[in-house]
C-alpha cells in the first residue's frame, strides 16, 4: 500500500486512497463514519493512519451521530469529514437538514458513497437529491486524481459559504485505480477549537429557524456564483453537439464519445445556470449523460426554458439513456445514432465449458450457520416470519436456510417483527448483528417492549463489523487513534431495557441452540437470545483461529446427509460414490456438522 502521509511525487492509488490523500493534504482533524461499501476503505485507513496524521478519528455507533459528532468539529472551528453509503445518509438526514441552517465555522465535507447497480447495497437511490433538499453545495469527482484534488477544493467552497458540501462518489469512482500526483500535506489547520455560543444560529428553534431558512436561501445565491466562476466545472472541445456530464459518466464520453464538446461538471449543486445556457446556447442538440435519475437533465431542461434556448435535449427523458444500473461501454452505444461512438472494447471470447454460478453464500465455518440451523430445526412446522437485516446474515436468505423473509434497512427487520406480530399469528424471528444491533436495533427492541410485541430477536454477534472489512464497534472496544474503550455487552443493554427472556448460546453448539429457540418460541413477549462467537475471517486475519479440522469417519456415517442439510458449509464435500468428507483447506474445525450428526460420526481434530 501507498504511504499516504509520505512525499512521493505519484502513487497508484484507489479512488478511495485518493479521498483520503485528500483530506491528509486539506488539513482535516476530525473525521468520522459508520462503514458501509463502497466507502468503507477510507475509514480502514484511518483507522491505522489518522493518529499519525494527527486527526481525531472515530467509527460512530451509526451515520446520524457520525454526522453530529463531525458538525460539533466544524461549529468548533476545526475542519471535519463525514462519509458513508448512500443508504447511511438516509441514517444522517435528520440532522443534516438542519445543520444546513446552522451552518458552521470551520470545513465540513459529508461524503455519500452512492452504489449504481446495487452491488453491495439494497437499492440504488441517487443522494444528488439531498443536496437540493438541504440546500448545500455538492461537489463530484470522476477519477482517482480528482477524488483527491476536489477534497480541497470542496474545503474552500465550505469555508467560504459557512456550509456543510455534499461530496457524492460512486463505485467506480471510490473502487477504480490511476495514477494520483500528490501535493503538500497541510499542517496548518488546528486540532482543537471553542465553541463560541450563538442561540439564533446553533438553536433552530422555530423562531430562529424561519431566519435561519431565509440566510440558507442566500447563501444559496452565493453557491450559485461560485458554480459559476469554479474550476471544477469546465468546457472541452467545440462542436454543434454538446454532451453534459459529471461523475464517473464522463470517464464513458471522453473515452468512447467523438466529435463533441463537453461541458463537464464537478461543481453540480447549485448547477452554473449562465455557464450552461451559454454553453447550450446556439447547438444543434445537446445530451445529457449522467448515472440514475435525470437529475442534471431535469435541470438544463428548466434551463433551456428560462433562457428561451430552442435547443432538444437528449437523455432519460426521452428513453435514450436508462434510469436504471450504471454505465458501461455499452450504454454509450446507445449513443450512435445521435454522435460518433468509439467501439467498445471487443469481449474476451466464451469459455467452451459453462461455468456453474457461485452466488454469495455465509464463509466455511460462519457461526450464522449454526444458528440458522438451529432455528430452522427449532421452528420445524410452526407459521413463522423470518425479518432480516444488512450485514452478512443477510445470506441467510440462500438454500438451504430460507430464513429472510423481509429486509428494508439497518435496524427494519427488528422494527418489523412487530409489525407482524401484531397483524399476523406467525411469530415474528428478527436476525440482527451484533453492530446493527448498535446501529439502528436498539428502538426497535425497545418498541417491542413498550407495546409488548410477542417477537424474538436473535442477535448475531460475530465481534465484528464483518461484511464492511471487520471494523470494531461498540460491542468490541475501541483499540486504535490512542483510545482504548471497554467493549459494551449487548445482554447488559438488553437486561437493562426489561427484557425477561435472555440467553446467550454458542452457535457451534447447535443442539443448545435448538434447545434454546424452542423455549423462545413458546415464551409470550420479547425473547432474546444472543448467538455469540468471533467471525473465523477475523480469527484468521488477526492469525488467533486454532489449527482444527473436522473428519468424517466413513464406518460410522450411514449417508443420511442431515449435515449438508443442515449446515451446507462448503467445507462439506459429497463425493460421486455418496460418502461425505471434509475439504482440509477450507475446514476450521468449528465442529457444526459433529454438532448435528445423528450417528457421532464427524469428528474435530487438532
Amino acid at each position: 500500500m501507498a504511504d499516504l502521509l509520505g512525499n512521493s511525487k505519484q502513487e497508484l492509488l484507489l479512488g478511495n486512497e485518493a479521498i483520503t490523500r485528500g483530506l491528509f493534504e486539506a488539513g482535516v482533524k476530525f473525521a468520522s463514519t459508520y462503514p458501509g461499501t463502497p466507502s468503507s476503505e477510507v475509514g480502514n485507513l484511518l483507522e491505522e493512519l489518522s493518529e499519525r496524521a494527527g486527526m481525531y478519528f472515530e467509527f460512530s455507533s451509526n451515520e446520524k451521530t457520525a454526522v453530529e459528532v463531525s458538525a460539533a468539529a466544524a461549529s468548533s472551528g476545526v475542519r471535519s469529514f463525514v462519509f458513508m453509503k448512500h443508504v447511511g445518509l438516509n441514517v444522517a438526514a435528520d440532522p443534516l437538514m438542519t445543520l444546513a441552517y446552522a451552518g458552521v465555522r470551520a470545513g465540513m465535507l459529508v461524503m455519500s458513497a452512492d452504489d449504481p447497480s446495487a452491488h453491495s447495497s439494497q437499492n440504488e437511490q441517487d443522494n444528488r437529491y439531498y443536496a437540493t433538499l438541504a440546500l448545500i453545495p455538492m461537489v463530484e469527482p470522476s477519477n482517482p486524481q480528482e477524488a483527491k484534488d476536489f477534497v480541497a477544493a470542496a474545503y474552500e467552497v465550505s469555508e467560504k459559504l459557512g456550509l456543510p458540501v455534499l461530496y457524492r462518489t460512486t463505485t467506480r469512482v471510490n473502487h477504480a485505480r490511476g495514477i494520483v500526483t500528490f501535493g503538500k500535506l497541510r499542517t496548518d489547520t488546528p486540532l482543537k477549537g471553542h465553541f463560541e455560543k450563538d442561540d439564533p444560529h446553533f438553536v433552530n428553534i422555530p423562531a430562529f429557524a424561519i431566519h435561519n431558512r431565509v440566510r440558507l436561501l442566500e447563501k444559496n445565491k452565493q453557491a450559485l456564483a461560485l458554480s459559476e466562476t469554479s474550476p471544477l466545472n469546465r468546457v472541452e472541445g467545440s462542436s454543434d453537439v454538446g454532451i453534459i456530464t459529471s461523475g464517473v459518466s464522463y470517464n464513458y464520453v471522453k473515452e468512447y464519445v467523438a466529435g463533441v464538446s463537453i461541458l463537464k461538471l464537478g461543481f453540480t449543486n447549485p448547477i452554473p445556470e449562465q455557464k450552461t445556457a451559454d454553453f447550450i446556447r446556439g447547438k444543434k442538440f445537446v445530451i445529457v449523460v449522467e448515472e440514475l435519475e435525470p437529475y442534471l437533465e431535469d435541470q438544463v431542461l428548466r434551463i433551456c426554458a428560462q433562457h428561451n434556448l430552442n435547443v432538444l435535449v437528449h437523455g432519460k427523458r426521452d428513453g435514450v439513456l436508462p434510469r436504471e444500473w450504471e454505465f458501461s461501454p455499452d450504454t454509450m452505444q446507445r449513443l450512435k445514432d445521435l454522435v460518433a461512438i468509439k467501439p467498445a472494447p471487443v469481449p474476451m471470447p466464451k469459455a467452451s465449458v459453462t461455468l456453474p454460478g457461485r452466488p454469495p453464500s455465509l464463509c466455511a465455518g460462519c457461526p450464522h450457520r449454526g444458528m440458522y440451523a438451529a432455528v430452522k430445526k427449532a421452528v420445524d412446522k410452526t407459521p413463522v416470519v423470518y425479518c432480516s437485516d444488512i450485514g452478512c446474515y443477510t445470506l441467510g436468505v440462500q438454500p438451504p436456510f430460507h430464513t429472510a423473509d423481509f429486509i428494508i434497512c439497518m435496524g427494519g427487520g427488528a422494527g418489523a417483527a412487530g409489525g407482524f406480530a401484531q397483524v399476523t399469528d406467525q411469530k415474528p424471528i428478527a436476525f440482527i448483528g451484533d453492530s446493527t444491533f448498535f446501529h439502528s436495533g436498539v428502538p426497535p427492541l425497545t418498541n417491542a417492549l413498550f407495546n409488548h410485541h410477542n417477537i424474538i430477536m436473535v442477535i448475531l454477534d460475530n465481534r465484528t463489523t464483518a461484511m464492511t472489512g471487520h471494523q470494531p464497534n461498540p460491542g468490541t472496544g475501541r483499540h486504535f487513534g490512542g483510545v482504548n474503550t471497554e467493549a459494551v455487552d449487548i445482554a447488559s443493554i438488553v437486561k437493562g431495557l426489561g427484557v425477561q427472556f435472555i440467553r446467550t448460546v454458542n452457535p457451534y453448539d447447535v443442539k443448545n441452540c435448538v434447545a434454546v429457540m424452542k423455549d423462545a418460541l413458546v415464551f409470550d413477549g420479547v425473547a432474546v437470545v444472543i448467538s455469540k462467537c468471533p467471525c473465523p475471517l477475523l480469527l484468521r486475519k488477526e492469525k488467533r483461529l486454532e489449527k482444527k479440522t473436522c473428519v468424517v469417519d466413513k464406518d460410522k456415517c450411514i449417508k443420511c446427509y442431515t449435515c449438508l442439510k443442515m449446515i451446507a458449509c462448503p467445507a462439506l464435500i459429497k463425493r460421486p460414490d455418496g460418502t461425505v468428507e471434509t475439504d482440509p483447506t477450507q475446514c476450521i474445525g468449528c465442529g457444526m456438522c459433529a454438532s448435528v450428526c445423528p450417528k457421532e460420526a464427524i469428528g474435530v481434530r487438532q
